[in-house]
């Protein structure tokens, strides 16, 4: 069974794991001028915070592994919408 948090200890994790990602992706594209593969861009950003929050959430003992786990997860949707925003910008 998974140790679920408090309603509000969950929703502020995933709310600021979103802001996370958000700063994330901006601190990624200011930084990183390689040029790289959409695909193989879009796998690491989605994928490694996905695959490593889920396993966070399924494997915690403790209240606070979950709520670390939700906010790892939230990371995927923030930092993602920068990359989308970013292409729309730039009309591509």
């Amino acid at each position: 069974m998974i140790p679920l948090p408090r309603a509000w200890v969950l929703t502020s994790a995933l709310l600021v794991g979103a802001a996370a990602g958000l700063i994330l992706g901006i601190a990624s594209t200011l930084l990183v001028d390689a040029a790289m593969r959409p695909d193989v861009v879009i796998a690491l950003v989605v994928g490694v915070p996905s695959a490593v929050g889920m396993l966070m959430i399924l494997l915690s003992g403790r209240r606070w592994v979950t709520a670390a786990g939700a906010f790892v997860l939230a990371i995927a949707p923030g930092w993602f919408g920068v990359l989308v925003a970013i292409q729309a910008a730039h009309g591509v």
